[in-house]
This record gives structure tokens, sequence and C-alpha cells, in this order.
């Protein structure tokens, strides 16, 4: 382990100097909410001027539990091994919209609210997913037994309704992260996940295209324009199964609703080492032709590799699949506190600890403790 881990002073004076001689309204000018607070345009506008300097490594619950373990304060298995935090943490909202105390993970909400506040005064980005109930049937996101959920919505009907009371509770919880100084704090809202797969609600095979992207449009209107909230940075998000922009594109809400696009992918047990390379690399340089064109952020939104039963793993085939790419971040997928075998990031005694701390002393990767030198949200 090296908490020392050297920082490139020349990397950070250049980006520095990159954001600084860019004005307010120029920033803005590439903001999906063109009235978003002058903290998240900060953090837009450093997310996009970092891109390609450095990848940040991103892990879901990183501090509300891990292997072996659940809640106690200052815990993380990221900062177990390698002596420091993710600079991205991963939340989610499911459940949220029923007013249960707890989300889909049994993460309770004030501790949420808790940690998401905590992030932000560290120095590190908080991203939010939300794998909402079916609004038609009262099932979980996963329930595909009506393909008309979302056409649904889209119709002045009761359904609508509820849909709308569940974004005033997510509206109210996004509402109530504040700073110390009463000001709300920049995160990422990623809604309507993975949509190129058919096995949510909001799925590929369950709606139309246009019935999607009105859908996305909806929602953000209605949390920029009815509930007021400005601090928000939205992430489009679809499967990595794609090939082309076109592909990856279909189902697109436009350049004016989206600050960043991503993908989700995992190494699944039969794939091997250099097709997963050979395949994420192929989805990054895809995704990054598309987010050049559109001047938007580039991000790999869900990523791993279940047990990471690869000692080498980090070095030998992550990173040369992300190398050299300017990518925003990497977000590793949780370390189920409840089930074995369900983890995405190495704890301590894990085969792969010693390589994930080579990771780290990558100048290439980036950490809060790297985050935290560049103050990312001014």
């Amino acid at each position: 382990m090296n908490p020392m881990k050297p920082v490139n002073f020349l990397l950070l004076f250049t980006f520095l100097f990159a954001t600084a001689c860019k004005s307010q309204d120029n920033l803005r000018a590439f903001a999906a909410d063109q009235k978003a607070t002058s903290a998240t345009i900060k953090l837009l506008a450093n997310m996009k001027a970092l891109s390609g300097k450095g990848i940040m490594i991103g892990h879901q619950d990183d501090l509300a539990y891990g292997k072996g373990w659940k809640a106690p304060a200052g815990k993380s298995d990221v900062y177990s091994v390698c002596g420091d935090y993710p600079a991205v943490f991963g939340w989610d909202l499911g459940g949220i919209e029923n007013g249960a105390s707890v989300n889909l993970d049994s993460v309770p909400f004030a501790d949420m609210r808790k940690y998401a506040i905590e992030v932000y005064s560290m120095g590190g980005i908080n991203t939010f997913s939300w794998h909402l109930n079916n609004p038609l049937t009262g099932s979980n996101a996963w329930d595909i037994s009506r393909n008309d959920v979302v056409k649904s919505i889209l119709s002045e009907g009761e359904t609508k309704a509820v849909y709308i009371a569940w974004l005033d509770r997510v509206a109210a919880f996004l509402s109530s992260l504040k700073n110390e100084k009463g000001e709300l704090i920049p995160v990422i809202f990623r809604p309507f996940h993975e949509q190129s797969g058919s096995w949510f609600w909001w799925g590929k095979s369950l709606c139309t295209a246009d019935e999607f992207s009105r859908l996305w449009q909806f929602t953000f209107t209605y949390l920029t324009e009815t509930k007021k909230l400005h601090n928000l940075v939205y992430a489009f998000s679809t499967g990595g199964d794609f090939t082309t922009t076109s592909e990856f594109a279909d189902r697109y809400p436009g350049d004016k609703f989206v600050d960043i696009v991503g993908f989700d992918y995992y190494q699944s047990a039969g794939q091997s080492n250099a097709d997963f390379i050979k395949t994420l690399n192929s989805r990054l340089k895809t995704l990054l032709e598309f987010a050049t064109a559109n001047q938007k952020i580039a991000a790999i939104t869900e990523l791993g590799y279940e047990q990471i039963p690869d000692a080498e793993w980090w070095t030998k085939t992550f990173y040369p699949a992300v190398k050299d790419l300017p990518v925003s971040y990497a977000l590793f997928w949780r370390n189920a506190a409840n089930r074995p075998n369900h983890y995405y990031v190495p704890y301590p005694g894990q085969i792969s600890e010693n390589d994930f701390r080579k990771l780290y002393d990558l100048r290439e990767t980036l950490f809060l403790r790297d985050l935290e030198k560049i103050h990312i949200y001014k």
C-alpha cells in the first residue's frame, strides 16, 4: 500500500488552468440544465477537463457495507485495501418511491443522505441510480409482465399521477442534500439505465424509442422546471450491447437532456480476459466517438468481474482496456454484505488485493485523495 501516491503536479496545473480560463457562461452552454447551480456547472466543467488526464475509480455503496461488515462509520473495502477512498461513490434510490426507509439493498435513506454529504465534503463525487418499482403493477423494476408501462405514464391517467408522486419523493431526497452553508450539493442522476436490454419495465421491448425518450424528457423537465431542482448532472446509460454510435443512440433523448453518456459492462464467468479487453475497448471507442460529437462526458457507469478470480485482473485486464482513453470514471459494482460471492472490488485477503494497490499507484487512476487536491466543485 502506498498512502502517499505520487501526484502529477503538471497534470493538476494544466487541469486547473484550463478550467479557470473558461467563463461560467461558456461552461453553462454545455449543461443540460441551463439553470444548474454554479457548483454543478463547475463539477461538469472539471469532469470534462479531467477526462483524458486520468480515470476516476468508483464503487457502489462503498461506505454503507462491504465484505463481512455493514455500516460502521468510516469503513470501506477500497480504503481497507489501498488506504484511500474511491473518487466516485454510487448509490441507488430504489424504494424511495414507496416511502420506504431503506433502499432495495437495505441502505437507510437517512444514512445515504449522510454518506452523500460526507462524500461531497471530502471532495468526492456522488452518482445515484434508481431501480424504481413498476408504477402500473406495483411490483419491482424487473417486472416486465406488461409492455405498456411507459405508455401508461405518458398518458394523462392514474399511472402518470403515481409516477409524479414518486418523482416528488425523489426530488425531496435530492433537495435535502446540502452542505454546511445550506447549499445544494451537485450529484449525478442516472435513471432508466440499461434501457437497451429488456429486463426492466422501461427496456427496449417494453416501449418504443420515442416513448422512452419522452419519459426521460418528462422526468428531466419535471425535476428542473416543476421541482426547480438544479443540482443534478444527468447520465444516460445503456447496456454494453452496442457496436455502433447509432445503436448506442437508439433511445438517446437528446443533447438538451443529457450531460454524461455511458454504459454498463461486466465480465462474465465464461468470458476470457482477452475478449473482455477487446470488447470493452471497442465499446469505449464507440462511446467516445459519440461523446466527442455531442460534447458529452463519457463514463463506464457500471463495471466489474464478480469475485475477481484473477489475481492480476486490475492491471492486466481492466487497465489495458481503458488505458489512454479519455474516460471520466469507471464505477465498480457493490460488495454485498449479505451475499458472500457478490463483490466487485477486493477486500483484505482477496486474491487481487495486491494488484488493486498497483492500480491505485498508477498516476492515471484517480481516487479521492487526487480529487481533494483538485477541488472539483470550485
